[in-house]
């Protein structure tokens, strides 16, 4: 067949793992992918649709992509992902430039509906989003040495600000085998980071056996000899079982850094965004984790401007962010995103929310840099990303720090380190976040 495929993958983790399962599908029908755009036949654009900042980088991709095309540098344009399955109809009519919509129902018809547009035909298809889960090979777009392991599609938590449940469908988990089975590929393949994704990892299981069964899948995951170490993002706190601490408590493979999404700690906001939960319980949570597992680093997600949220209430938000010293916070500006319930309800302007997110953004800043100053002096095993001839040293990352997240260890060695591999690191300084060390020869 010979005909080229360039793949924009953007969004969340999540996503990334969809666009690697339609580059497989489509290199199996004999399309060649390549590592950039230019001279592609067909250029996949694989959306988020999430939030306004998201919709945004969408849109201005279809934009770049149809000035491309214009110019005869690519030819056709195909959306899919969460903007395609949010908007539908509404792509094809208002953006020219864009010549197929694939929503989040029909990544497994990737190579007829490239086959289609390639015959000149408008492509437009929308599949029950709530379908069962199909198994299929990926195509990598992470470096070598780590990978993503999505164990389950959709979300049930019907948060009032959230979209996602009606663009990737009810809560659907991947079977314990066919999970184990692709971590055993993937660890042959040498990746030796695995890092656990769904839209909430804490539920997996309750679908198909009707009982949660990460920390089953987490226990066998250890067993796989190859991979070093596994990383759980998304557990949802009001699923954090006591089994499940002591599985990431007890599996040294496990990498003691938590991603629980919180939003926010007051009572009444919390009630009015559907979040299960209350400041008192995430109060014993995180008392509890910081007792149960010693050295447990805790990232979490914070929305601000959400409806109810007045002075008083995030006065609270910080104050809370005061006593737990979170180590990793990410701050968002509530999007009212049309269609949920949030979008209707009484809540402060767009510039009140923003500022709100700086300010968050600066008390967290303090925060890490404490965080940061207390590692010196310690030695930590780094997994080497790779080396930077500007300033003449190699970086990676500690157990502390998730990729294309958090931060990352600058660090000198007197031997060559190579990429994807583990060495240990005395940690001397800080320089702008970054921590910076040297290698300790073995």
């Amino acid at each position: 067949m010979g005909k080229r495929i360039g793949m924009i993958s953007l969004g969340c983790a999540k996503n990334q793992v969809n666009a690697e399962q339609m580059m497989y599908l489509l290199q199996q029908a004999g399309f060649e992918l390549l590592s950039g755009v230019e001279g592609a036949d067909v250029v996949i654009i694989n959306t988020c649709g999430f939030i306004d900042s998201a919709k945004s980088e969408a849109i201005d991709n279809i934009l770049a992509m149809g000035a491309l095309k214009e110019e005869g540098i690519i030819g056709k344009i195909l959306v899919t992902g969460c903007l395609s399955q949010r908007y539908q109809e509404e792509i094809l009519r208002e953006m020219p430039e864009v010549d197929g919509v694939l929503g989040t129902g029909c990544y497994d018809d990737i190579v007829s509906a490239v086959e289609a547009l390639l015959a000149d035909q408008t492509v437009c298809r929308f599949d029950d989003i709530n379908a069962a889960l199909t198994e299929t090979g990926r195509v990598l777009t992470t470096p070598a040495y780590y990978a993503y392991l999505k164990i389950a599609e959709g979300c049930d938590n019907r948060c009032s600000y959230c979209v996602i449940p009606s663009l990737r469908g009810r809560y659907r988990s991947r079977s314990l085998e066919d999970c184990l089975y692709e971590a055993r590929m993937l660890a042959e393949d040498g990746v030796k980071e695995l890092i656990v994704v769904a839209q909430d990892t804490s539920r997996y299981g309750i679908d198909l056996y009707g009982e949660r069964k990460l920390p089953e899948l987490l226990r066998e995951l250890c067993r796989i000899e190859k991979l070093h170490w596994i990383r759980v993002h998304y557990l949802y706190p009001d699923e954090m079982t006591d089994e499940l601490i002591d599985v990431i408590a007890s599996e040294p493979k496990i990498v003691k850094y938590m991603d629980i999404p919180i939003q926010h700690v007051n009572d009444r906001i919390l009630k009015r965004m559907n979040r299960r939960g209350t400041r008192a319980e995430l109060d014993e949570l995180f008392a509890r984790l910081r007792e149960r597992i010693p050295g447990v680093v805790i990232r979490t997600s914070l929305i601000t401007g959400l409806p109810g949220e007045g002075e008083a209430e995030f006065d609270e938000l910080c104050d809370w962010l005061r006593v737990h010293k979170l180590e990793r916070v990410g701050a968002f500006a509530f999007s009212p995103e049309e269609g949920t319930a949030a979008a209707k309800m009484e809540h402060p302007d767009e510039e009140t929310a923003a500022h709100r997110a700086e300010i968050v953004s600066e008390l967290q800043s303090r925060i890490m840099d404490e965080y940061n100053e207390a590692r010196i002096g310690t030695v930590m095993e780094v997994l080497c990303e790779g080396y930077d001839p500007e300033t003449e040293r190699y970086f990676g990352r500690t157990y502390a720090d998730s990729p294309d997240i958090d931060g990352r260890v600058c660090f000198d060695s007197e031997t060559t380190v190579h990429t994807g591999s583990f060495v240990s690191v005395r940690i001397t300084g800080v320089c702008d976040g970054d921590l910076i060390g040297a290698c300790e020869e073995r």
